[in-house]
């Protein structure tokens, strides 16, 4: 955590004295229907991040879910449907499969050909990574 701290701060992050580790799996099928409604989606991302990272929020809570679809400007009807449904869970477990078969062990992780990149990173250092890439593909 002192590390993670460290890093936060570097990057100009808000992070909160969490005490408890939350299941997110419910809060990632909800920020996949997010993703799909544009800008909202990014909302939604920054309000679960806040409220997992920041305040120590349960996130597997449903409650907690649509207060954060509402704080989003996401449609509250339509989020308890897909979490009541489950909609997303098939494309959630998508994800995992990919991560797992691409080797992932740390969020976030990048992709650039066959090269990654892993854990937060400044602008900076994403912009070299990127430019390094970038020139040898020319």
């Amino acid at each position: 955590m002192a590390n993670l701290k460290a890093t936060a701060a570097k990057l100009g992050l808000a992070l909160g004295d969490r005490k408890m580790t939350y299941n997110s799996r419910l809060a990632q099928e909800v920020g996949l229907w997010a993703q799909t409604k544009g800008r909202r989606g990014h909302k939604f991302h920054m309000e679960a991040f806040k409220a997992y990272f920041v305040q120590g929020v349960n996130i597997a809570q449903k409650d907690v879910l649509l207060n954060l679809i509402d704080r989003s400007g996401l449609d509250r009807r339509e989020g308890k449907t897909v979490i009541e449904t489950r909609e997303f869970s098939d494309a959630v477990d998508s994800d995992w499969e990919l991560s797992r078969a691409k080797g992932v062990t740390a969020v976030p992780t990048f992709f650039l050909g066959l090269d990654r990149l892993v854990g937060a990173q400044p602008y900076e250092a994403l912009k070299r990574w990127i430019d390094k890439y970038t020139d040898k593909a020319l």
